[in-house]
């Protein structure tokens, strides 16, 4: 990070670890994802193909982070358990949920043609995630009997409703029909009058998927006599289990109870409200500016994998700047937002009661939505380069109490941009000339901003302040007003009405003849 007078702003960002010894789990949810599963032709009552995507990427998610041990999820959600001992980025919740739900949602599109090849993903899914921390084994063990009967009562509603659609009821007569049935009688009603055995539909549907990682041997390369070199690795399995909370399951799994702990008795009454408890909601103070920041996770590999131009990649920068206006669009709370190379900066407007404030509601969706569009955007700017893996970000909320601070928080970013990009352009023109990465870091230590600007004048034939904007003073969005006249069919003179778009401009935000000339962005 930049040294400056705004470093200040840091102090505002507020420490959300957990503790040990309370066990870590993280739990991802499709949001609105009835109208997504609508959109795209899904079976109902079950699609035995979107639990197959879900599943492998769940699957994905704990071969990626080593430290979740155990996941459990059916629909459109998964609960991820990390061990007990974690430190995975020092145990902070807002970075454990905004990478896991990050990832998951790219694998997600990244497999979607694999599991789908006969549908087009017509817009971006997105899912949100929080954070439920478990004070003893006993609470985790709570939490998953609560989320497998959850799994069971809400399929078994859902296998009656559908069936009573098919046969010529309305979504409302369904819906009041089983609103006054019990259990029992739900049953009797599939096996009566559609003769369906509940017991004996597919147990995805009816118990979820848990996923479970064991070290299995692979041959990984052979001698040159032949013999094989192998090593133990990671392999996740799925596995249906029509209680896995319950003593029986659990402690036959060595790696459970190594890394979780044992069950010592088993669950006969379930109180949701108990579990509720222990799920983390922060709530952002009011009245204040929040600004949720996402950051690239291991970009500087991702870059070099997908061989970005260095020191700056001009259609990298574009889709990030396209995928912060959709996110933009999407959100309209959102009245700014600031990028630079792999991070991107969104602020809501001070009064904004989106997701209730509710800190891990807010940045898991936009991390999960910018996450999306990162990847179903790729091939639009990247037309010629398969996308090798898929990129995650990780996210924070931080929040501003006055005008003041949060344009300083902006200053910060913006100067931030600006010596890192000149100490980058120095270092990539010293390596593109014969020195090492290491020569070009020794050469360049200690080095003063005048100087970095005379040796790329001097040796490179390089104007600094002639580089484009977009790489020294990064990329500001916001909503732009056009002022359009409209042609209404029965009153072709219709007054003016005003239409609203996002822009994205390169202009210096540290100095306050910006926001002076933009007045409604902070109003």
């Amino acid at each position: 990070m930049a040294n400056s007078k705004y470093e200040y702003v840091k102090l505002f960002e507020v420490d959300d670890e957990v503790m040990p010894p309370n066990l870590i789990v993280v739990r991802v949810e499709g949001l609105d994802f009835p109208r997504f599963s609508e959109v795209h032709g899904f079976v109902k009552p079950n699609d035995e193909k979107a639990l197959e995507l879900m599943n492998c990427c769940a699957m994905a998610t704990m071969e990626m982070f080593s430290d979740v041990v155990f996941s459990y999820g059916f629909n459109d959600e998964y609960s991820f358990i990390f061990k007990k001992t974690s430190k995975f980025y020092q145990r902070r919740a807002s970075k454990l949920y905004s990478l896991v739900v990050s990832f998951f949602t790219s694998v997600y599109i990244t497999k979607w043609q694999e599991v789908f090849p006969h549908k087009h993903l017509i817009f971006p899914p997105s899912f949100r995630a929080r954070v439920v921390c478990c004070a003893s084994i006993e609470v985790l063990q709570a939490y998953l009997a609560w989320r497998q009967q959850f799994c069971h009562v809400n399929n078994l509603d859902n296998t009656c409703f559908w069936k009573l659609v098919e046969c010529g009821k309305t979504d409302r007569e369904a819906h009041d029909f089983l609103k006054v049935t019990e259990k029992k009688e739900k049953h009797e009603l599939l096996f009566q009058k559609f003769n369906i055995n509940y017991a004996n539909l597919d147990a995805i549907f009816r118990q979820g998927s848990c996923i479970l990682t064991t070290k299995v041997e692979d041959i990984v390369k052979y001698h040159e006599d032949g013999t094989p070199v192998k090593r133990l690795r990671r392999k996740a399995t799925v596995i249906h289990s029509p209680n896995i909370a319950g003593r029986r399951f659990w402690n036959e799994h060595s790696i459970l109870v190594k890394e979780l702990g044992a069950f010592t008795t088993d669950i006969d009454k379930i109180n949701p409200d108990y579990v509720r408890s222990f799920q983390v909601e922060n709530k952002l103070m009011p009245s204040t500016w929040i600004v949720i920041r996402i950051d690239g996770c291991h970009f500087h590999r991702f870059s070099e994998v997908h061989v970005f131009e260095k020191p700056n990649d001009e259609h990298a920068l574009n889709l990030m700047n396209s995928c912060a206006v959709a996110v933009m669009e999407k959100l309209p709370d959102l009245v700014f937002s600031y990028g630079v190379s792999d991070e991107y900066s969104f602020v809501l407007k001070k009064d904004s009661q989106i997701y209730g404030r509710r800190a891990s509601e807010i940045v898991s969706i936009i991390v999960s939505l910018f996450s999306s569009l990162y990847v179903m955007k790729w091939s639009e700017f990247f037309p010629h380069k398969e996308l090798k893996y898929p990129p995650s970000f990780d996210g924070r909320a931080v929040c501003y109490p006055s005008r003041e601070i949060l344009q300083d928080y902006l200053a910060w970013r913006q100067v931030d941009c600006h010596i890192n990009n000149q100490y980058n352009t120095c270092f990539w023109e010293l390596v593109k000339s014969g020195k090492s990465k290491s020569e070009a870091q020794a050469y360049l230590k200690g080095t003063q901003a005048l100087e970095k600007e005379r040796m790329l004048n001097l040796q490179f034939n390089i104007l600094y302040n002639e580089l484009p904007l977009m790489f020294r003073q990064g990329s500001s969005s916001f909503w732009e007003k056009e002022d359009v006249t409209a042609a209404v069919d029965k009153n072709p003179d219709d007054s003016e009405i005003s239409k609203r778009k996002v822009v994205v401009v390169h202009s210096n935000i540290i100095e306050p003849s910006f926001w002076e000339e933009h007045p409604w962005i902070l109003n």
